[in-house]
């Protein structure tokens, strides 16, 4: 996508999820979006430009911290819960529940026990959420082996950067085998009808962004603002199926 055909979709769609938000603080809508992917995949920069212009009332990003001792002894879905929007609200997720589905078990900061628990759980508890009105989008933004490492390296070279880094950028290129046998039981296990894992190929940041943002509007947004944006490119964002596993549309 060209700097200025980004700069020409990127407004009018930001224009569509505020008209979204205006909609769903008037009905009440409670929607949660979730944000996972690799490390370096281009969460953070996406969710800047969904929120961009929304309420800052209305709207909340959430990355939680690592979980203190107290935490690690509550059941493991209780610090996010508290989090969950109310009507009117947006909740953004830049890391989820989902870490026990990715990070925590490639890195050994959970067992294989609780790993399984969380595989077994997640589904019923994200059926509860939904059949409680809250309107659920599960984002995985996935980018390949070299472009991981290309962004790792600015956050070392790029001084801008240096916050983003952390600890376990190093095992993101060492572990990406384990990251992806993780990420493929994941996908396979919690996507579900009635909240489906959406992939987006992330490679190319503003093609990512411009049909996340399309995604986001077609799937949240009712249908007389939705109707004027175009449908997100199948070859960047797609529904999660077993068949991208083998065929190329997953990195590896």
């Amino acid at each position: 996508m060209s700097k200025e055909d980004y700069a020409k979709e990127l407004p009018k769609l930001q224009l569509a999820m505020v008209r979204f938000q205006q909609h769903a603080m008037e009905s009440g809508q409670k929607t949660l979006i979730i944000f996972e992917g690799r490390d370096a995949a281009g969460k953070d920069g996406t969710i800047k430009r969904v929120t961009e212009h929304l309420s800052v009332r209305n709207t909340r990003k959430m990355a939680l911290p690592k979980p203190s001792d107290r935490e690690r002894s509550q059941w493991y879905f209780q610090r996010y819960v508290s989090h969950l929007p109310a009507a009117g609200e947006l909740v953004i997720f830049n890391r989820s529940w989902y870490n026990r589905g990715g990070v925590e078990p490639v890195m050994g900061f959970c067992d294989p026990e609780e790993h399984e628990d969380f595989l077994r759980d997640v589904p019923t508890l994200e059926a509860m959420l939904v059949e409680s009105r809250t309107v659920i989008v599960k984002l995985w933004l996935d980018i390949s082996k070299d472009e991981q490492a290309k962004r790792l390296a600015a956050r070392h070279s790029d001084p801008l950067k240096i916050l983003k880094s952390s600890p376990l950028d190093d095992a993101a290129q060492a572990k990406w085998d384990d990251y992806s046998k993780a990420r493929d039981e994941m996908l396979t296990r919690t996507h579900t009808s009635l909240v489906p894992w959406i992939c987006v190929r992330n490679d190319h940041k503003k093609a990512g962004r411009i049909n996340v943002l399309r995604h986001l509007v077609k799937t949240l947004a009712p249908k007389e603002i939705a109707k004027a944006v175009k449908a997100p490119d199948p070859a960047v964002v797609y529904p999660f199926s077993v068949e991208a596993l083998s065929d190329g549309r997953l990195e590896r």
